[in-house]
């Protein structure tokens, strides 16, 4: 179940790194989770009041046409990071014993999904004209915040998400075969 949540921790930070740290921070607060050592310090007041004053930097500027792009040229090095951080520190012992791997893991799973957002906003913009940004932008919030809840609350539900995730890639990439072939 750790490395459920884990996974299902590192996945929203590609799309917001300070929802799923502001989760997990809330969530170690009220004794719901336990980080491993050193990751613990994610649940600290002073590390609370970081990342809600970061996220809020974020909440506005990933709204704003042009400025989102920016962002996430910003967010390229810190949401492949937060990923990392999350994966290792709620993966118990897992992350315990291969902290390294961990890592590694959450910064790919993470990046994966950055990849995948910044370059799905980018058509968005250019589609929109910009007024889809802010649209876009708090569903990706949303769906950080829910997979982030769901990760802490029901880890199984993780593995049905990626499972289904899974079912679409695979069919979405047999359509593209059949039209193509």
């Amino acid at each position: 179940m750790d490395l459920l949540t884990a996974i299902g921790l590192a996945v929203p930070a590609g799309l917001n790194a300070y929802i799923p740290l502001f989760a997990v921070a809330v969530a170690q607060r009220l004794g719901w989770l336990e980080l491993a050592e050193p990751y613990s310090l994610v649940g600290e007041w002073w590390a609370i009041a970081l990342i809600v004053v970061l996220g809020i930097v974020e909440f506005a500027a990933d709204k704003i046409p042009a400025v989102d792009h920016v962002n996430d040229v910003v967010q390229t090095l810190v949401r492949p990071a937060a990923g990392g951080i999350l994966m290792a520190g709620a993966s118990g012992q897992v992350g315990q014993d291969y902290p390294a791997v961990m890592i590694v893991c959450g910064v790919l799973l993470a990046g994966a999904v950055h990849v995948a957002k910044a370059s799905a906003r980018s058509a968005v913009n250019a589609a929109t004209g910009g007024t889809g940004a802010p649209v876009v932008s708090l569903l990706e919030d949303a769906l950080a915040a829910v997979s982030s809840v769901v990760a802490i609350i029901a880890p199984v539900l993780v593995a049905l998400m990626v499972a289904g995730t899974g079912w679409m890639l695979w069919r979405w990439r047999r359509r593209g075969q059949a039209a193509s072939g």
